[in-house]
């Protein structure tokens, strides 16, 4: 595998609250992987390679939690999600 880098960069974590949600809501469940397109600001790139990023919830009631709130909807997951983002931490795969 390669290595992991923790995201800490404030607007970027915003992007990957927003993308695990959207996910989760996708495929009804909570996902400990999720994918983005690649940060354009590196210059011109395909727009067919993704980032992988991987989720780590640090409290198994907390996951539990997100995945109740998943079937309440958007509104409610997000909630959810800006409640616990202390505990929800993303890593970029290299």
């Amino acid at each position: 595998m390669g290595e992991a880098v923790k995201i800490t960069d404030p607007e970027k974590l915003t992007l990957l609250y927003e993308r695990f949600r959207d996910v989760c809501l996708v495929e009804k469940e909570v996902w400990k992987e999720i994918f983005m397109p690649r940060d354009v600001s590196q210059g011109p790139v395909r727009t067919n390679i993704q980032d992988r990023y991987e989720v780590k919830i640090d409290d198994p009631e907390i996951e539990a939690a997100l995945e109740a709130n998943i079937v309440l909807g958007t509104a409610a997951l997000w909630a959810a999600v800006q409640e616990y983002r202390q505990h929800i931490v993303f890593y970029r795969m290299r």
